[in-house]
């Protein structure tokens, strides 16, 4: 199923907040790895969603008319 550009970057700013809003927990085995993993996915995130926006910026403005 295809997703419009406009859906994935909300859905990427969403991943993103969330990412931010999690709090490591340093008394679980395996934290440092999923604080890595964390940190990997949101660098990813942030990287598709700002070649979204450079897209966006390109595209040409289309005018309709009557």
């Amino acid at each position: 199923m295809a997703v419009a550009p406009s859906d994935l970057a909300r859905e990427l700013q969403e991943l993103i907040a969330a990412l931010d809003r999690r709090v490591p927990r340093v008394e679980r085995a395996g934290e440092a790895d999923i604080a890595r993993d964390a940190i990997a996915l949101r660098e990813k995130a942030l990287q598709r969603l700002a070649e979204i926006e450079a897209q966006d910026a390109a595209a040409p403005v289309r005018i309709k008319t009557a």
